[in-house]
């Protein structure tokens, strides 16, 4: 009776899973079991820090804008800043006013006066300044 050979679909599967984790060491990248396990884990890492990632970012644009806002104003700070955009309907993103306040943070103050003073306008129009975002 003649030998009968495997077909080439596990090899093959084996094969990509093991380019995978060429760059592993030890047996991680050696052994068919500890090579999945490790690519499971690799995959998780990779997606959790991604999200971790832009959390992160986020913490640092905050932290950068409310650095610049807070070095000529006691009273302001970048709660106020980010509320007062809310209300003049402004769009400007963190990570572009983290990006001007990096590069220059007089545009910065320039943009936070402008807001400021809009508002003192309004206060002495109306009377008061509604609290409420507008809807459209």
């Amino acid at each position: 009776m003649t030998r009968i050979k495997r077909g080439y679909i596990a090899r093959r599967r084996r094969t990509k899973i093991r380019l995978f984790a060429s760059s592993f060491r030890g047996a991680h990248s050696r052994l068919t079991r500890t090579i999945t396990q490790q690519k499971i884990r690799a995959l998780v890492s990779s997606h959790r820090d991604r999200d971790k990632q832009k959390i992160n970012f986020r913490r640092l644009w905050i932290t950068r804008i409310n650095a610049v806002i807070r070095e000529t104003r006691v009273s302001y700070s970048y709660s106020k800043l980010i509320n007062d955009l809310y209300k003049r309907q402004l769009l400007l993103n963190r990570k572009i006013l983290a990006q001007i306040a990096i590069s220059n943070s007089n545009c910065l103050y320039m943009i936070s006066n402008e807001i400021r003073r809009k508002e003192v306008d309004c206060k002495e129009y109306t009377g008061k300044v509604s609290t409420k975002f507008p809807r459209e």
